[in-house]
């Protein structure tokens, strides 16, 4: 009997249901996002944050995100979500960073922190777990942070990742995955990954632990199980001869049994390793430990970061345990709407040339010599630096 094909829809809903999304945020509710996020305290000259579109856009609505507002300051703004732990699960970090001010010097990045955090006075010395994205300052910096917590330090990735320094906005992504495996995408495309623990100069908690833990024990348990075997003991069934003469023959002594040569599946002397490790396994403790880019109590996340020139916009933020749910999410928002904020921004482009030609062209007319190029200086493309 031949099986209809699953509809394209169908499987989709699917993908959906089995994905976990632990945070999403687009903003498309106007001023509620107050209620949502929360503005640290903790200094009064840190920077606020409103919602804006910027003075180019793809959908005036839907590209509406939380822009830096005031030059020279540090910003602290988190908003919190049920808490979690991706122990054993993948784990990915994905929004849209968009520097319409040109960024001379300033952070783009987010952090994960714990549910513990306080928010009220987040500030640069609040612990996080994870930080991500992009940190521009000259012509020297731009790069792309990834910066991970384990056993209380913070471990930047060796590799140099390089971010966009344009004006539009860029979608950013962080996978990791329970393998130990990482990938870094802008806009949908890999640019960076590779093994944790090489990257980041680090050693698996399981291979460090385990590692130590075998040979202590193992050493220990091998010099217990080869005297534990070589002991012997007396046979306590046994009787003295009757024609034992103590006079003649001395005190006697019932005869000594020894152990058999087998015990628990393990030998006496040589005890197999692979067997003894089998068996320790069972019980052991280091394997519950939280790993390289495995953490405990993921519960908030946040933009502490400082900007010398303001006017950066983020939106839509997303965690989610899905690879393939993160990248339809960001096909359905930032893929929709990076045309037309193209498209905007060269029409915008246009008009501030046919207004700068106006105005020499008046200044020539009016016998104000030398005003050439400052119309055209007023012009500024949005290309990379």
């Amino acid at each position: 009997m031949a099986v209809a094909p699953v509809p394209l829809w169908a499987v989709c809903v699917l993908r959906v249901a089995l994905a976990t999304v632990y945070f999403q945020e687009e903003f498309l509710d106007g001023e509620r996002w107050r209620n949502r996020w929360v503005q640290s305290t903790n200094d009064s000259q840190f920077g606020h944050f409103r919602l804006s579109s910027g003075k180019f856009y793809g959908h005036k609505e839907k590209d509406k995100g939380l822009q830096t507002t005031q030059n020279g300051r540090f910003y602290a703004i988190s908003a919190r979500f049920k808490p979690f732990s991706n122990k054993g699960k993948t784990l990915v970090v994905q929004y849209t960073v968009k520097h319409e001010q040109k960024m001379d010097c300033g952070g783009g990045y987010v952090k994960i922190f714990p549910a513990d955090v306080d928010q009220k006075n987040l500030n640069g010395k609040s612990q996080y777990y994870i930080m991500f994205g992009p940190d521009i300052c000259g012509f020297d910096f731009k790069k792309v942070h990834v910066i991970l917590h384990f056993k209380n330090q913070y471990h930047s990735n060796k590799k140099s990742i390089r971010c966009k320094v344009d004006g539009f906005t860029h979608l950013y992504a962080l996978v990791l995955r329970p393998d130990l495996t990482y990938e870094v995408k802008i806009d949908g495309q890999s640019i960076e990954s590779g093994d944790i623990e090489y990257d980041w100069n680090l050693t698996s908690l399981k291979k460090m632990e385990k590692s130590s833990a075998e040979s202590k024990d193992w050493d220990q348990a091998k010099d217990d199980k080869s005297q534990d075997w070589e002991k012997h003991f007396l046979d306590a069934s046994a009787s003295k001869p009757s024609d034992w003469n103590s006079e003649l023959d001395g005190d006697w002594q019932g005869p000594m049994l020894q152990k058999p040569p087998y015990q628990d599946g393990l030998k006496p002397e040589g005890i197999d390793k692979d067997v003894w490790l089998h068996q320790k396994l069972k019980n052991t403790h280091y394997l519950t430990e939280y790993d390289l880019s495995e953490f405990e109590n993921i519960g908030a996340i946040g933009l502490e970061l400082w900007q010398v020139r303001s006017g950066t916009i983020f939106d839509n933020f997303l965690i989610t345990d899905d690879e393939e749910y993160a990248e339809n999410f960001g096909k359905a928002t930032w893929g929709e709407t990076k045309g037309p904020e193209r498209e905007m921004d060269a029409i915008q482009a246009k008009e501030e040339v046919k207004k700068a030609r106006e105005e020499d062209e008046e200044e020539l007319l009016m016998g104000k010599f030398g005003g050439h190029d400052k119309g055209f200086q007023r012009f500024h493309r949005r290309d990379e630096f």
